[in-house]
């Protein structure tokens, strides 16, 4: 009998690039206070996304700021307001799409800084607290709804707004939905329900309705369960696992390989982007610390929609 559980394979993550000092102030903040319990942070660090010129984009959540790294290694502060922002990504005409914790779904212009509001509510109902997002090639776009959700409140959202602007409730019962992403025929949505430990898998009819959703992945262990999560070009996916590095499962969903850095203090790497001119370099935000560390892949992420 065919034996499905291969050895795992190890990959070190080494340093990319450190925030500059300029922009490190270690401070209590109204979001820092509740999630990190009361403790200074110098930055929370999410979000990372690529847009067509190669430059390197991403969030730090506890002080509302959007950064960018060009691909000649200079730090950019693009834009800096009043909010939580999270997942980030590129529509295909280059707009930029930020899940923000406290203001909802926003839309940020590359060239001016200037964040305008997509959705800030749903039927008049606030979010609990957006998380991450992803685009199908269709246009229609995947986000979570956290909050403070978790196996004691376990009403966390998922939803698709699509390209039409209709709006779909997917999922309405998850413990701390997370990183979302789609298979690279995006027929199976995936979502990383932190406070579970596990990785959900949502089956997407052909007319758009969800049917049969299970669990794909059970961790254990860790600082905390799933965080930013990605596909590769194999339909395999990378998970961010607080506490433990980030692991590769391929298309059965079984784990092929672990991703992990020898640095004590990289306890958070929390979530991910394909990048390089074969897009088998993964960019990986350690959100407490502000690095960024890269690891070579096998694979390579998939297309995404709108930069392929």
């Amino acid at each position: 009998m065919h034996n499905p559980f291969k050895p795992l394979e190890l990959i070190k993550a080494e340093v990319f690039m450190s925030m500059p000092a300029r922009f490190r102030k270690k401070s209590r903040t109204d979001w820092s206070d509740p999630n990190r319990q009361g403790a200074e942070v110098e930055c929370f660090l999410e979000g990372p996304s690529f847009d067509r010129e190669g430059n390197l984009w991403f969030t730090d959540i506890p002080f509302g700021r959007i950064f960018r790294i060009t691909p000649k290694g200079a730090w950019e502060l693009v834009t800096q307001y009043d909010g939580w922002p999270n997942g980030l990504k590129f529509h295909k005409d280059g707009r930029i799409f930020i899940c923000c914790y406290k203001k909802g779904l926003l839309l940020l212009d590359p060239k001016s800084g200037r964040i305008d509001s997509v959705l800030g509510s749903m039927y008049s109902e606030g979010f609990k607290g957006l998380n991450d997002l992803h685009f199908a090639a269709n246009g229609d776009l995947y986000f979570t709804d956290q909050g403070q959700t978790g196996i004691a409140d376990p009403t966390g959202r998922v939803f698709r707004l699509r390209a039409n602007g209709a709006l779909d409730r997917l999922a309405t019962n998850v413990p701390s939905p997370n990183g979302i992403t789609l298979s690279t025929t995006d027929k199976h949505c995936y979502v990383a329900a932190t406070r579970s430990q596990q990785i959900w898998r949502l089956p997407i009819m052909a007319d758009g309705s969800v049917s049969k959703t299970g669990v794909a992945i059970q961790l254990s262990g860790g600082a905390a369960g799933p965080d930013g999560i990605e596909m590769d070009a194999e339909n395999g996916l990378l998970v961010c696992h607080l506490g433990v590095g980030v692991w590769r499962f391929d298309s059965n969903m079984l784990p092929t390989h672990l991703v992990y850095s020898e640095n004590p203090h990289h306890h958070h790497l929390a979530n991910i982007a394909f990048g390089g001119p074969d897009r088998r370099t993964l960019y990986i935000t350690e959100s407490l610390s502000g690095d960024i560390l890269v690891a070579k892949l096998p694979v390579a992420g998939k297309l995404i929609y709108g930069l392929s």
